[in-house]
């Protein structure tokens, strides 16, 4: 049996802007573990916007994050969060402690909002980085996995 949303432990995916990496890494990692997390992003100093070349970087490999928005840590506030992953190092040194935290931890990725070049060769940097998330965060989530299976939460 699925666990209800209502029960799922909440990870938090915090970077500064809230627009390339923290929606790289909510959308993988929701891909990777979104039946046993309610995963969501948000950032210090929300840009108002998801860059449309990651929304293109995650379309690519079947993941739609074109619904996403840009949302300010503080929404999170006064809901219960069981982990924040902080990365990018502003948003680790501007990180509050949430409600229910557990678990924190720091991985820090390039910004791809800075490629420069042409179109091709910023969304080259988007793919490297969206890769370099993916390698991260699926280690995570079968790490946790494997946990939550260990300790007999997980059946399958």
């Amino acid at each position: 049996m699925s666990t209800s949303t209502a029960s799922k432990p909440t990870i938090l995916v915090l970077c500064t802007g809230n627009s390339c990496r923290s929606h790289l890494a909510e959308g993988l990692l929701r891909q990777a573990a979104g039946d046993l997390f309610e995963i969501a992003s948000a950032g210090s100093k929300p840009a108002g916007y998801v860059h449309p070349l990651a929304i293109r970087a995650m379309a690519e490999v079947g993941i739609d994050i074109s619904r996403h928005h840009s949302k300010h840590m503080n929404e999170f506030l006064n809901r219960p969060v069981e982990t924040v992953i902080t990365v990018c190092g502003n948003a680790d040194q501007a990180c509050p402690i949430f409600p229910g935290q557990v678990n924190r931890h720091h991985w820090p990725f390039d910004d791809p909002a800075h490629a420069t070049g042409t179109e091709e060769e910023q969304l080259a940097v988007f793919r490297r980085v969206r890769e370099e998330i993916r390698r991260v965060f699926t280690s995570y989530a079968d790490g946790r996995r494997d946990a939550l299976k260990a300790a007999g939460s997980v059946k399958r």
